[in-house]
């Protein structure tokens, strides 16, 4: 090989800390990981569908690697997602603009991936992704910022892989994953009287980050000529979110605006009595869902690939967050939890490969995704809904060393409704009694991705330890 052992541990690093360095994300869940996989709406992730990417569903299709390789994943992600309210919302609603505006915040998500070939059994390699993230706000003169005036999160993570090639039929892989997670939870709360601008509404919040942990498994299976199967497993991870609990002190001056003969000192007493209350270090622990990933990739003709893949995600294990007051060491006594509530969610898909000659590989894929939120626990935080994906890519080999891919991808999402009123649980009955307690509307959405990779072959291809990988011959 052209490099040193040294030399491949610093190029997997490398690429490690470029994707975390820049890691931002605009969508709880991210699936963009992969350029390859992305134009084929990540049919066969599982199965090595999503070239050196498929190791962040699968970590044992490193195996399917030769050689030293690294790949660098940049993804736009830029969806557009405007609530409108209508009959059934509170009189508290008609304050404002009758509508969030855009709530959607444009992303870049990078991507990172190395594997050396150490022997014909053993590979080693990492993986550095976002797995999850949101960046959602909607305009300063909606009232609907009663139920969440921005949210973001912020995490990346590196992953530490291992392949080895049992024999030319099985592969066995594992990687520890260790992710970073910030989160930035918010609310503006009303203010009474005729005229009162939601503009000027005194925003409370939740602001946290901590370090979780966990690993992946996987096993490649090549049972006949031209059919690679991969089941794929990412454990759940929890977050001990640490931070501080913040704008209290305004809420209080809003009480005092409401009922001044409580405070004789004024606003200053009335914000001060509230900060003291309430403005305390906080803690929320959130356990992240496992997945499971299972793909298939089975060649058709010498030049035509299939590719399905078929994922479940346990949200239902998320719940409902308890923030615990650090000062107290009971549950905060103005946000005592995160209404979550999610349900499992699932997603299929199915797509296919053609390679027009030595240079250039055509992509195409189709996908159905169920969301975990249904209407009856739906949040103007992430008014999210099932969807279609319907994605194209392409893929260029400039030389044995270097080749790109671009995939691109348009979410529909399916006709989505906010209802937000007593029995779901992100209502509020406070907000009810000052008269923005109902939120009935509907939401407008859509998302574009557009997925960018370049693969490098960092040593030299005529002297690469053999890979098998049954394959139709052409004749």
């Amino acid at each position: 090989m052209k490099k040193s052992s040294a030399t491949t541990c610093a190029v997997v690093s490398l690429t490690t800390m470029i994707a975390a360095g820049h890691a931002y994300a605009g969508a709880f869940a991210l699936r963009e990981q992969s350029a390859p996989g992305q134009g084929t709406s990540f049919a066969g992730a599982a199965a090595g569908g999503a070239g050196l990417g498929s190791m962040f569903w699968n970590p044992a299709t490193i195996t399917m690697n030769p050689g030293l390789q690294s790949e660098t994943v940049l993804t736009i992600i830029s969806p557009y997602s405007k609530i409108t309210q209508g009959a059934g919302s509170s009189v508290g609603y008609r304050l404002g603009s009758a509508n969030s505006g855009d709530i959607g915040q444009d992303a870049v998500l990078p991507a990172g991936y190395g594997s050396w070939q150490v022997s014909d059994r053993l590979w080693i390699g990492s993986t550095s992704n976002t797995p999850f993230g949101l960046a959602t706000k909607p305009d300063l003169s909606w009232a609907g910022r009663a139920y969440g005036s921005s949210t973001k999160v912020v995490s990346f993570e590196v992953s530490p892989t291992i392949g080895y090639k049992i024999n030319d039929m099985i592969s066995v892989g594992a990687g520890v994953r260790i992710m970073y997670m910030n989160v930035r939870y918010t609310t503006a709360f009303p203010q009474l009287g005729a005229g009162a601008n939601p503009s000027n509404w005194p925003v409370l919040g939740i602001e946290g980050d901590s370090f979780g942990f966990g690993f992946t498994l996987g096993a490649t299976l090549t049972p006949l000529v031209g059919t690679e199967i991969g089941l794929g497993f990412r454990s759940a991870v929890e977050e001990g979110l640490t931070g501080n609990y913040t704008g209290a002190s305004a809420l209080g001056q809003v009480t005092y605006a409401r009922s001044p003969s409580i405070f004789p000192g004024g606003p200053a007493q009335a914000g001060a009595a509230a900060g003291a209350l309430y403005n305390h270090p906080v803690k929320v622990n959130v356990v992240l869902p496992e997945m499971v990933t299972i793909g298939l990739r089975q060649q058709i003709t010498p030049l035509a690939t299939l590719l399905a893949g078929f994922e479940w995600t346990n949200w239902s294990r998320v719940g409902f967050p308890r923030v615990q007051d650090q000062v107290t060491g009971t549950v905060h006594g103005a946000t005592p939890y995160l209404p979550l509530a999610y349900k499992d969610g699932w997603f299929a898909s199915i797509g296919g490969e053609y390679k027009i000659n030595d240079a250039w590989t055509a992509r195409a894929g189709l996908a159905y995704e169920k969301s975990p939120i249904a209407t009856d626990t739906r949040s103007t935080r992430l008014p999210d809904n099932d969807r279609i994906w319907a994605s194209l890519g392409v893929g260029y080999k400039y030389n044995d060393e270097i080749s790109f891919d671009v995939g691109y991808s348009h979410i529909f999402p399916k006709s989505t409704k906010i209802d937000i009123v007593p029995g779901n649980p992100q209502y509020s009955a406070t907000l009810g009694l000052l008269g923005y307690g109902n939120l009935v509307g509907k939401v407008d959405a859509q998302v574009d991705v557009v997925s960018l990779s370049m693969k490098y072959r960092w040593d030299d291809p005529t002297k690469t330890l053999p890979v098998t990988r049954a394959a139709i011959v052409k004749k």
